[in-house]
């Protein structure tokens, strides 16, 4: 171990100048790279946490003019806040592991060579992601499998997502192809060697697509408007973050300027723009998101074969 620290330190010390000026280029890069992903979130974050009247001159970056918490107090004031927290959440777990399990069933399935009707069920697979029925005919379908009103229009619609299970179906393709046969000649079934060999192996594609699923579960709100807005009990945060935001629109004279409207700051003090609200609702919704990807961040660059082949 030393050994090799030592090799590591001798060959840094003697780089040709090429190499050093390549290094610092590439640093400063990098962190151009970081500057420029990050500040958009934290510019968010600092406008969500100034004081809505003091936003409208502009001039905020990376650090609130005046602090407050009246934003997001104005936000989770609403009744149906936490309740709809509580449906998203819901929606996003169960959405997220019926989807990634069957999408994971189904590219097993088309991967297998001797499945006769692999080729046709992948290629009708693709014009779904060219061609649709439209909104009116998915309305009138939800409506004849009686699901509206119901928690389950959120779930089954969105149970199988094409481009996952191409996904999926692409590295299950490159799995050795002597640990599926190993497990068949010791009498494991498709059913038993799929869940015992290849979910496993699996793991990185399956996280990569969870994080996708989950992404878009969470972000959903139009199925709500469609389907369920009439049903307050499985609205979703996303649903009422975007009533918040409309009710905030249209609470603001359209014509009026928002510096000149707020100009006292005693009656404005408490006020809120739908600038501070857009940027308040990006916030609350995000946080659940990057609090999860750091779990699955690891999947993303390592690839995974468990198992050996047998001789």
């Amino acid at each position: 171990m030393a050994k090799s620290l030592n090799v590591t330190k001798t060959h840094a010390r003697f780089k040709s100048p090429s190499d050093r000026i390549f290094d610092t280029l590439n640093i400063l890069f990098m962190l151009l790279i970081m500057v420029v992903t990050l500040y958009p979130f934290l510019n968010t974050l600092a406008v969500s946490f100034n004081n809505a009247t003091d936003s409208v001159k502009g001039g905020i970056y990376l650090w609130p003019r005046v602090f407050t918490w009246e934003n997001y107090k104005y936000v989770f004031n609403e009744a149906t806040i936490f309740h709809a927290t509580l449906i998203s959440v819901l929606r996003t777990v169960v959405g997220t592991v019926t989807s990634v399990f069957c999408c994971a069933m189904v590219a097993y399935t088309i991967s297998r060579p001797e499945y006769v009707l692999r080729k046709f069920i992948s290629i009708a697979f693709i014009l779904t992601m060219y061609f649709s029925g439209g909104l009116i005919p998915n309305f009138l379908l939800i409506r004849e499998l009686d699901m509206l009103g119901t928690f389950w229009v959120y779930i089954i619609p969105g149970l199988i997502g094409v481009f996952n299970v191409i996904v999926i179906r692409s590295f299950i393709e490159g799995l050795p192809e002597g640990i599926l046969e190993s497990a068949r000649i010791d009498g494991a079934g498709e059913f038993t060697t799929f869940m015992k060999i290849v979910l496993p192996l699996c793991v990185p594609v399956l996280a990569t697509v969870s994080l996708f699923t989950a992404v878009a579960q969470w972000n959903s709100w139009f199925d709500v408007f469609l389907y369920n807005s009439s049903n307050t009990e499985l609205s979703t945060l996303q649903y009422e973050l975007m009533k918040i935001l409309q009710n905030s629109n249209t609470s603001m004279n359209s014509g009026q300027d928002y510096a000149s409207q707020f100009s006292n700051s005693e009656a404005g003090a408490n006020q809120v723009t739908p600038t501070s609200i857009r940027a308040t609702m990006t916030i609350v919704a995000s946080v659940p998101i990057i609090l999860v990807y750091p779990f699955l961040q690891k999947y993303f660059v390592k690839g995974m074969t468990l198992g050996g082949v047998k001789g």
